[in-house]
């Protein structure tokens, strides 16, 4: 579980990805564009949207500890020139979590005594909020880099079947390709469903199938677009 705080930028990032992707295949197929087309706008939007990514998980997460972090500072200053006034706070949040005032009263005064513990305890049952680490800059910096790999990784899956099938059967035709994109497209979206379900309660085939319909809807919005731009062209 202590991997659980990598899993938004490993499963946004994938999800993000693979459905960035098959939405440019569907799109194409869709549109009846060449093979060659979708793997030229199939990677380079994978590429863009993956530093595009990274570089919006690094920033936002970076943004948020710096946020939290002057949190803490209002309530340490809040702590050293009004300490009555948040005791008596935690003493009331306690109590309405359930503790009789004499104990609330005994266990938030015993915490008062050392301050910076105390402060974290503030921000986290006061503010609902959790003190990044010192280092939380490298912890961004990992999290937009994670989400740069899971991205770029998980939307070279659908494309994939346009780059090995033309090799091996270069009599196939554009259907085939956009099949086995479906395919291994539908497989990833589960078993990124049942991953995601390692660190929840769900049930491991009910995540899978939620991530894999999501998907396909996802899917099937791209596929319908490009069959209406395509008639709209050639009424034009």
């Amino acid at each position: 579980q202590t991997v659980g705080g990598l899993l938004k930028p490993l499963i946004f990032g994938g999800l993000d990805g693979v459905l960035t992707s098959f939405a440019i295949v569907a799109g194409a197929a869709g549109g009846s564009l060449e093979p060659s087309v979708v793997l030229v706008l199939g990677f380079s939007s994978i590429i863009a949207d993956a530093l595009s990514m990274g570089v919006g998980e690094f920033l936002s997460s970076k943004a948020e500890n710096e946020w939290i972090l002057s949190e803490r500072e209002r309530e340490a200053w809040e702590m050293d020139n009004y300490p009555e006034g948040e005791i008596d706070e935690m003493i009331d949040i306690y109590v309405k979590k359930g503790l009789e005032r004499k104990d609330a009263e005994v266990v938030i005064k015993t915490m008062a005594k050392y301050k910076d513990f105390f402060v974290d305890v503030m921000m986290s049952q006061e503010l609902e909020l959790h003190v990044p680490s010192e280092d939380h800059v490298r912890e961004s910096m990992k999290e937009g880099l994670i989400m740069f790999c899971s991205f770029a990784a998980f939307g070279s899956f659908p494309l994939m079947g346009y780059v090995i099938i033309p090799s091996l059967f270069p009599h196939l035709g554009p259907n085939i390709l956009y099949f086995s994109a479906c395919i291994v497209t539908a497989i990833v979206l589960f078993c990124m469903g049942c991953v995601k379900s390692s660190f929840s309660n769900a049930k491991w085939y009910l995540s899978g199938l939620e991530t894999l319909l999501l998907g396909g809807a996802c899917a099937t919005v791209a596929y319908t677009v490009g069959q209406l731009v395509k008639q709209g062209g050639l009424k034009s």
